[in-house]
Order: structure tokens, then C-alpha cells, then sequence
């Protein structure tokens, strides 16, 4: 059985287990309400996709020219919240890239993301809004146009320094390009909080917007 009718059979039967226990998979919780389970929270998460078959792999190159080459937004929903959500573009799981992962973070306002750390390096281009990151206890400013470096081995946290506006930044790292040197070092210091922060407790990801120059110019 190729590699990803693998995985998609174990996704299905983790997604039935889930089901039937009461937890859903994770999702886009309500304005002003946590999910059920986060995305980082996930038991069953795919970090590197396994590559089996003959030695000259024939039946996985077949494979990968016939994947899109291109993930439609409107077919990908954001997940978490309510102060962080996070939309995942690109990962190993998915069959197609297999050394990094990209996804967007979009932050309500004043909102925060969890605290943690791993080995792998990220960088976070800033797409809108304002706010600072706490490396290691100390604090970096950033605004739209920025490029933050979260560097190897940094207990990090990421906040939107708006109290009215929200933030989002496009994620990209190697994370799967790590695990397979078994760098597995990662952890959760601080949870997602699962409170709006005070002035984001309507607020939901936008995630119809249309990113297209504008039809009367600029």
C-alpha cells in the first residue's frame, strides 16, 4: 500500500477513535470559544512521512508527480483559537514536501500563542499588523514587512501587540528535516490559552479574505 493510503487510513481511524470518544478533530473553535483539542495537542501528528518501496522507488515518484502542485486557501481552514489560530499550508503528512512545513498565524486581538521550544529553526514573515515575540526572556518588536528568526533551541512565544487589530505572520521551518536526524527535542512550557484575550472575544480568522490588488487600483 503506498505511503500516504497509509496514512490516510490511519487519519481515518484516529478521526473515528476520536469521534466516537467525544473529542473532535481540531478546528476553528467559535469566536470567543476554545476547541476541543489543538492542533499541538494532536496524538497521531505525522512529523516525517515514510517513504517505502522498490529501490529505485519507482511507485513513489510515479506518486509524487501525479500530487497538485498547488494547495487551494478556500480548501484549508484555520484551527485553534481563540487567541491563536493557525492555518497548515504544507506538511509531510500531506504527501508532497517532505523537509518543511508551512502554515499561517493569525492573531485575535491582543492575543498570544503558546510557549515553547524545539531544535528546529523558523522563520515567521510578517504579513499584517504589530506585536513582539519573548525569546529566551527577551522581548523583540515587530510590524508587517518584518521577518522574525526563531533560532535553534529558543523557549519561545509570540504575541499581537494590538488590542483592536489582528496580526498574521506566514510560518515556514524544517522541522520534518530535524526529526529524521532525530533532533526530537520539543516541548510545551505554556499552553495555547483557551480564553479570548479582553477585546478579542468576537473575533474569528479571516478566512475568506481576498488577497487579489484591488479591482479599481491603488
Amino acid at each position: 500500500m503506498p505511503p500516504r493510503e497509509i496514512l490516510m487510513k490511519r487519519d481515518e481511524a484516529a478521526d473515528a477513535a476520536a469521534e466516537a470518544a467525544g473529542a473532535a478533530a481540531p478546528q476553528s473553535a467559535p469566536a470567543g470559544e476554545a476547541p476541543r483539542e489543538y492542533y499541538h495537542s494532536k496524538t497521531d501528528r505525522a512529523f516525517v512521512r515514510g517513504i517505502e518501496g522498490a529501490y529505485d522507488l519507482a511507485a513513489e515518484l510515479k506518486r509524487l508527480r501525479s500530487m497538485p502542485r498547488v494547495r487551494k486557501a478556500r480548501e484549508i481552514k484555520f484551527v485553534d483559537g481563540p487567541q491563536a489560530y493557525s492555518k497548515h499550508y504544507v506538511e509531510p503528512k500531506d504527501g508532497i514536501a517532505q523537509t518543511f512545513h508551512l502554515h499561517i498565524e493569525e492573531y485575535g486581538p491582543g492575543g498570544g500563542s503558546q510557549k515553547h521550544g524545539h531544535v528546529n529553526e523558523a522563520a515567521f514573515y510578517i504579513l499584517d499588523g504589530m506585536g513582539y515575540e519573548i525569546h529566551d526572556e527577551v522581548r523583540y518588536e515587530w510590524a508587517a514587512g518584518d521577518v522574525v528568526v526563531v533560532h535553534n533551541n529558543c523557549v519561545h512565544q509570540h504575541f499581537n501587540g494590538s488590542p483592536d487589530q489582528p496580526a498574521r505572520a506566514l510560518v515556514i521551518k524544517t522541522k520534518p528535516m530535524f526529526m529524521f536526524m532525530n533532533m526530537l527535542f520539543q516541548k510545551n512550557v505554556v499552553p495555547r490559552p483557551r480564553t479570548p484575550a479582553p477585546g478579542g472575544e468576537d473575533f474569528a480568522p479571516r478566512d475568506d479574505e481576498d488577497f487579489n490588488h484591488p479591482k479599481d487600483g491603488y
